[in-house]
């Protein structure tokens, strides 16, 4: 039987072995069929959205009138590149971005080098460090505001101690303090998943690395800079891309903790988009405010993407 079905193979005939032609056709159709839910979601949820978005940029909308939205052009861009605030609102945004970069994964850098070493309760160590990037928004916003309360808060305690202070500070409603402490907010909620995506890059630089380095005399600044630093340093430009991303439209924690105030210190892009739309009505200059932070935020992920296009045409 064997040999006759290999000998109508060599002779062109189908033969019993042969994968009948429906089975084929399950085979060819069940890759689309399985990216078939991704691509729904993406293109119901995200991309749709976007073009609506993009096209409202371009009209007046008046919900409170039974018309269809009026098609403007370009005079939602207009106002908006010409308006004070909005460069005002760009420059908080980039400034409150570059601070969190700063701050966030320094301190997730220095935790992951400290928690890759060895020493006595280090899982349970870990366990905790991943405490405040397991907290809700909302309540780690109720922990601060209690701390910063002027009455009874904690660090206003501890700022009594201080020679010169003999009156309880407003932190959250002098303009220089509050942007302080949305950063310092911000990146102590985000620095441990920064610290475990580094220390997972850390474990996987092969210690050999380092025993040569010392057998050739390398102090402990020169390990890090000649072997460790290069190590992770894909790693970090990633993190700095997703920092960038995720304090860029960070809302939660300043909406509840300032609303954007005092006088606008710490009003960023996605506060002002808040406010104009659901605050003044202005959806049409909302959804062009949308549209610019939307650009922007584009422009990172390329600079990541082209970063690391040029890394992998180096390591060829």
């Amino acid at each position: 039987m064997t040999e006759r079905i290999a000998a109508d193979t060599l002779a062109g005939r189908p033969g019993q072995s042969e994968t009948p032609p429906r089975a084929r056709r399950r085979r060819y159709i069940l890759p689309f069929a399985l990216v078939l839910p991704i691509v729904l979601y993406e293109g119901i949820l995200v991309v749709y959205p976007i073009i609506q978005g993009i096209y409202g940029s371009f009209t007046r909308i008046e919900l409170a009138s039974k018309t269809r939205p009026e098609w403007v052009g370009l005079d939602n861009y207009e106002r908006m590149f010409s308006d004070p605030a909005f460069w005002k609102v760009i420059q908080t945004t980039l400034l409150f971005t570059a601070l969190v970069i700063i701050v966030a994964l320094t301190i997730g850098l220095l935790t992951a080098l400290l928690f890759n070493r060895p020493f006595r309760f280090r899982p349970a160590a870990r366990g905790m460090l991943m405490m405040p990037w397991a907290i809700p928004e909302v309540p780690t916003v109720m922990i601060f505001i209690w701390i910063l309360s002027p009455q009874f808060g904690v660090v206003n305690i501890l700022a009594r101690m201080l020679p010169g202070v003999d009156q309880n500070p407003q932190w959250l409603f002098v303009p220089e303090l509050a942007m302080g402490w949305m950063v310092l907010i911000s990146s102590w909620k985000a620095f441990p998943f920064y610290s475990l995506v580094i220390l997972a890059a850390l474990q996987a630089i092969p210690q050999e690395l380092y025993e040569a380095g010392r057998v050739d005399g390398a102090n402990r600044l020169q390990l890090f800079w000649n072997i460790t630093f290069p190590g992770i340093g894909s790693t970090l430009e990633l993190l700095v891309v997703l920092a960038a991303i995720f304090s860029f439209k960070q809302f939660t924690i300043i909406f509840l903790m300032t609303g954007g105030g005092p006088s606008g210190t710490t009003e960023t892009i996605v506060i002002r988009i808040f406010n104009t739309a659901f605050r003044f009505y202005d959806y049409s200059y909302a959804t062009a405010l949308g549209v610019a932070g939307f650009v922007v935020s584009l422009i990172v992920a390329l600079i990541f993407i082209l970063m690391q296009a040029r890394r992998t045409q180096d390591a060829y």
